[in-house]
């Protein structure tokens, strides 16, 4: 080996190390805020701590951009989904009068709401971009009651600390922090581009989580669990079961 391939070996080493090192402090310094998600185990944890802790400490209260009503795609992507079942369809022939919603977990008035119900609360309306880990995108108008209403209609108990919410659609059902259950643009949709949210875009209801990636927004949501640890819920305790995956559990844009 030459002395110049040595050098640019050790010196590749040091800067590994030392980038390594860096690493470890900034998971020391999430530590110290409360700053680890629940994936941080897993292989890629130290990357997905360092990510997740820059995020809330730089842009807690960010807004994701929101567009023109002439900026709307004219042809939204829906990913298709697994066959939703029998039940499903009976409900969707009767116009979901009998779809309902359950809140549950740390709240003082656990509760389980109509479609009715959630339609005649407060809703605000946002036009903004979902974006597919996939690579796809679309822009559309999503209606909806904000989370926060709903957190505070059950009387959400001041240790909570993550929404697990979970989809009719077997297996699926995601998590999030309060920072984003909180925020102003994430909604309880039942509305898109000023009609009732279509099936294939996850109607009756769906969390739409502007905030982050498409695969965090999930469809079909009929229950809702307020917790201060998603660890125990699903099989891998990442928090989701997109993380359980292998995906990362904070998907931030």
């Amino acid at each position: 080996m030459s002395e110049i391939s040595r050098r640019k070996l050790i010196t590749g080493g040091i800067a590994v190390a030392a980038g390594a090192s860096a690493v470890a402090v900034a998971v020391k310094l999430a530590q110290r805020h409360g700053l680890i998600p629940p994936d941080a185990g897993v292989f890629y944890g130290p990357g997905e701590t360092l990510t997740y802790a820059a995020q809330r400490l730089l842009n807690r209260h960010a807004m994701a951009r929101e567009f023109s009503r002439d900026q709307i795609s004219a042809n939204p992507f829906a990913n298709e989904v697994d066959p939703l079942g029998d039940e499903f369809k009976h409900l969707q022939a009767a116009n979901f009068v009998d779809w309902k919603v359950t809140v549950d977990g740390m709240a003082a008035r656990p509760t389980t709401f109509s479609l009715a119900e959630i339609k005649s609360f407060p809703t605000n309306s946002q036009i903004t971009m979902i974006g597919c880990e996939e690579g796809w995108t679309y822009i559309a108008e999503w209606t909806g009651v904000p989370l926060s209403y709903i957190l505070d209609r059950v009387g959400a108990l001041p240790q909570v600390r993550y929404v697990v919410y979970r989809s009719f659609q077997h297996g699926w059902w995601e998590s999030i922090d309060m920072a984003d259950a909180l925020h102003p643009q994430t909604v309880l949709a039942t509305g898109m581009n000023g009609s009732e949210l279509p099936v294939p875009f996850g109607g009756p209801v769906r969390l739409r989580v502007p905030r982050q990636l498409g695969y965090k927004s999930i469809k079909y949501i009929n229950h809702l669990t307020l917790t201060d640890n998603p660890k125990p819920f699903g099989k891998g305790g990442t928090g989701g079961s997109a993380s359980d995956a292998g995906y990362a559990w904070y998907a931030g844009i």
